[in-house]
Order: C-alpha cells, then sequence, then structure tokens
C-alpha cells in the first residue's frame, strides 16, 4: 500500500506535466473572459518590434501574463507546433503606454468619468497602466480611509491596470504618521497643487508643505507630484472678451508658473546626495511654459537636484492663435501658449530637457464647459484626450523627426521609473506582457464614423482631427483587452497597482 502511494506521488510531476502541456497542444481548453483571445502561450510577430536595444523583425513569446521571451528572425517559428501565433506584419509592436496624470473621476463623480469608461478608452487608445490622480473623485484621496475607497471601486471595473497617487494637502502635509499611513496602504507617491485646484476638498499647498512631504517620501524613496502655478494675491481686475482666448490666457500667464518654479527650488535642494530628502523626488506635471520656467528646471537638474518635469500633448499639438472664440474644449490649467512656445517645448523634449509625456486627461459634463456661453473664464478647465495620445504624439512629433524609441521613452520606460514599476515599460523577457500594436502609417479622421470611447466626446479638443497611428491591439498582462473595430474583452481584468 505504502509503495503505490510513493509511486503515485512519483507520477504527480508527470501528470502535471502532461497537463501544462494539454493546455499548449490545446489552447482552446483554456478561456477567460478576461480576453479576447483564448490562449494562456502563444506568440506576437512582428517586422517591427521596438526593444530597448533595437527595432527586430522577430516574435515575442508571452506565457502567464509574462515577456517569455524574443527571438529575432525565423528561429522562433521551429518552437510554435504547438502554441498560438498573431502575426501582426509590418505594425509596430511596443511596450503599452502608461499615464501617469489622468483623472478618472470615481468614486463619486461618474457623470464626468469613471473607472469603466476611462480604462475602455486607454486600451482603445494602446494605453495599459494609467496612474490616477487623488482629485476630481469624491472625496479626494487624502487618506488611508480614502484610498481604501478607490481601490475598492476600481475592483473589477477596469479594463488596463490603474495605480493611485495620493494627496498631498495642508491637513495632512504636518501629519508625517498619516502621510506613512496613506503610502503604506499603497499610493505610489503624492500630489500636491500650489494654486487653487477648484475642488474644495484639495485645497492648495505652499513651499513649507512640499518640505515637508519631500522628508516622508525620502523613506519611502517615491515622488511628489506638483501642479507649480502660483496665483499673486492681488491682480488688477482683467479686461477683455471672456470668449476670447487670449483674455484667458492672460488670466493665466507663465510667470505663474515661474513663480512656483522659483519657490519649488527652495526644497529640491534637499533632495541632492546628502540632504534631508535624498531619495525622493519632485515631479512638476504639465509644464507650458517653455521658456523662464524650463530654464530654471534645466539648471536644478545641473544642480543636482532631483527633480523631473513632464508635458502633455496639448500643448505640443496646439496653440493659442489657432484657438476658437467661445471654444471651450481647449481651456486647460496651465493654458496652451503662443505657437513659438510650442516649438520650444518639442525643442526641450528632443534634447531630453522635458523627461516624459502625460495626457492629464481630466474631462467633465458636458455642461460644465458652457458650450453656449463660450466663456473661457467661468468654464471648467481640462482636455479630454485619453484615447489619442499616441496618434497625436505621433503625428505633430513627425514634423520633428521624433523617433519609435523616443516615444517608447516617453509614454512607457521614464513613467515606469516615476510610478515604481519596475515589470513594466519595455518589452523585455520577465516584464508583464503589456504591448500595443500599432500602425504608424495608417491616417483616420476624428469623425462620426470613427469608433470613440470618451465617455463624453464632445468635450475633446482634438474631435474633428486628422491623426496618423491606427491602433490594432492592446494587451495587458497577455490579456487581449482591445482590438480594431472597437472590440473590447468582456470582463475588466485590470489590476489595482498598490505600491509595496
Amino acid at each position: 500500500m505504502k509503495s503505490g502511494k510513493l509511486r503515485l506521488l512519483a507520477l504527480l510531476p508527470v501528470l502535471a506535466s502532461l497537463i501544462l502541456l494539454y493546455f499548449d497542444i490545446f489552447p482552446q481548453s483554456y478561456r477567460t473572459r478576461c480576453s479576447l483571445i483564448e490562449y494562456r502561450h502563444y506568440w506576437i510577430a512582428s517586422k517591427r518590434i521596438v526593444t530597448p536595444s533595437a527595432i527586430i523583425s522577430g516574435a515575442v513569446e508571452v506565457k502567464g501574463g509574462k515577456i517569455k521571451s524574443i527571438v529575432e528572425g525565423d528561429d522562433w517559428r521551429a518552437n510554435t507546433w504547438s502554441k498560438q501565433v498573431i502575426d501582426y506584419g509590418e505594425a509596430v509592436i511596443m511596450p503599452g503606454l502608461i499615464d501617469v496624470h489622468t483623472h478618472l473621476d470615481d468614486p463619486g463623480r461618474t457623470e464626468w468619468e469613471g473607472f469603466p469608461s476611462g480604462t475602455r478608452a486607454a486600451a482603445a487608445g494602446g494605453i495599459t497602466t494609467l496612474i490616477d490622480m487623488p482629485l476630481n473623485n469624491f472625496p479626494s484621496t487624502v487618506s488611508e480611509e480614502t484610498l481604501k475607497l478607490k481601490t475598492k471601486a476600481a475592483q473589477g471595473r477596469i479594463f488596463v491596470d490603474v495605480g493611485f497617487w495620493g494627496g498631498l494637502v495642508p491637513e495632512n502635509a504636518f501629519n508625517a504618521t498619516a502621510l506613512e499611513r496613506l503610502l503604506e496602504a499603497g499610493a505610489l507617491g503624492l500630489k500636491s497643487f500650489m494654486c487653487p485646484s477648484g475642488i474644495n476638498d484639495f485645497p492648495m499647498t505652499n513651499s513649507s508643505h512640499i518640505k515637508e512631504g519631500l522628508s516622508v517620501l525620502a523613506k519611502y524613496k517615491r515622488p511628489l507630484l506638483v501642479h507649480a502655478e502660483i496665483q499673486p494675491e492681488a491682480e488688477d481686475d482683467l479686461a477683455g472678451n471672456p470668449r476670447s482666448y487670449s483674455t484667458y490666457l492672460k488670466s493665466r500667464p507663465a510667470s505663474w508658473e515661474q513663480a512656483a518654479i522659483k519657490e519649488l527650488l527652495t526644497v529640491t535642494k534637499d533632495t541632492r546626495a546628502g540632504g534631508s530628502s535624498e531619495g525622493a523626488h519632485l515631479h512638476i506635471v504639465h509644464l507650458a511654459d517653455a521658456r523662464s520656467s524650463l530654464q530654471l528646471i534645466k539648471e536644478a537638474k545641473s544642480s543636482g537636484d532631483r527633480i523631473t518635469v513632464e508635458t502633455c500633448p496639448h500643448y505640443l499639438a496646439f496653440s493659442a492663435e489657432e484657438i476658437q472664440d467661445g471654444d471651450t474644449r481647449f481651456k486647460c490649467a496651465p493654458p496652451i501658449r503662443d505657437a513659438d512656445n510650442k516649438e520650444k517645448l518639442w525643442a526641450a523634449l528632443m534634447d531630453g530637457d522635458i523627461d516624459m509625456l502625460s495626457s492629464d486627461h481630466s474631462p467633465s459634463a458636458p455642461q460644465l464647459k458652457l458650450f453656449n456661453e463660450g466663456n473661457f473664464l467661468k468654464a471648467w478647465g481640462g482636455i479630454s484626450s485619453l484615447q489619442f495620445v499616441l496618434p497625436v504624439t505621433w503625428s505633430y512629433g513627425r514634423k520633428h523627426g521624433i523617433s519609435l524609441h523616443q516615444l517608447v521613452s516617453w509614454w512607457s520606460e521614464k513613467p515606469a521609473k516615476l510610478a515604481g514599476q519596475d515589470l513594466k515599460g519595455a518589452i523585455v523577457t520577465g516584464n508583464h506582457a503589456d504591448i500595443v500594436v500599432w500602425e504608424p502609417e495608417v491616417e483616420f479622421e476624428l469623425d462620426d464614423n470613427h469608433p470613440v470611447f470618451l465617455k463624453h466626446p464632445n468635450i475633446s479638443a482634438y474631435m474633428g482631427s486628422k491623426l496618423s497611428g491606427k491602433v490594432l491591439a492592446t494587451f495587458v498582462s497577455g490579456n487581449l483587452v482591445y482590438q480594431e473595430g472597437g472590440k473590447h474583452a468582456p470582463v475588466a481584468c485590470g489590476v489595482p497597482i498598490l505600491a509595496k
């Protein structure tokens, strides 16, 4: 009897191997509603695969949600007798985009956006990871308890992976215990505003609050993201037509950004090697001013301050001169500046002075845009863009000679590093199989005939544009969550990302 049990135990590894082989040979037996394909082990092939070192012709092997191997040339074909192959021909295979600055407004303001609608749009745009901002949802994410509300709301409702920034506000800035609890609950870092945010439960901070936040973040080696604008205490009454974009532009001049960055640089020196906040770093979000503000950032970097900066596609695509009277789709903060400034932003991005891109996807209910009134001073600000950032960056960037590797750096590699996601952002063995497949040469018009997954398409400044760069497929942890024709996976199986 005992020897029979031993023989059975000896056979168990063999039996397990046979079961695994069965699932490889008969992949239709593996079914998941998380994906539009029924395979757990497969190959994605193309003549243009963007790896960190080169663009290769070959295939990426995916197994168990991760990248198992990358093979150049045709050698991989000998190993595919039992596995599914998806051959994308000449299409580009790239790491999925990581958007570190998006407002999904869930819970509390799902009439503006929401986890299901926002993550569907992300998947349709080739974005595989979003990092959600701590405001515009209600309540704002400024404590351990409110972060738990957000992660609970995300469960089973996200089609891509979603992480969360926590909020640095006056009520918690001097309470190290509260900030530590928020970070230990999984916030990937903190975010603050140096001007009124427009959200009542997310008040603005100053350099004293930011200094305290950095000292706590240093222990966790996580970033502090800052909206860098300071509004002067006393201003003259603004004259001008409120329907004119030039009036709005004058209401938030570049000097606001410059003043905020000057103040920030009084505390970022603490992030230098040996400083009191070494280990933390400060990240300036959505830089719009490519002149004096950018110069201050460059000088701080050269001095050893741990500081990074992002800009957004709308600052690279549009200029103030072309915005029509009353078209409040284009209102955002900081404002879209003049054409010369736009060219300087491109130059800074190409030279590496701007580190990365993000969408700052910030939708709202359409009525808040005041389309009938067209008042730029009263309308809610924010550019709705999540689905379009890849083709927008590519379409406008081609004029500046951008490469696929630069695109990956700005949208995948550096955002992954900022968010502390070591297994994302590059097509390398062992990483999550987060992949976008797209056709850079294919043009399309954002009209009524184009499948659009933004919750409120009419508020997006990009509607009516002609773009290049059609997304064919988006894979998140090996699951095909979107494919051309507007198809999404039946079930939302994205994972909430919490820092450990």
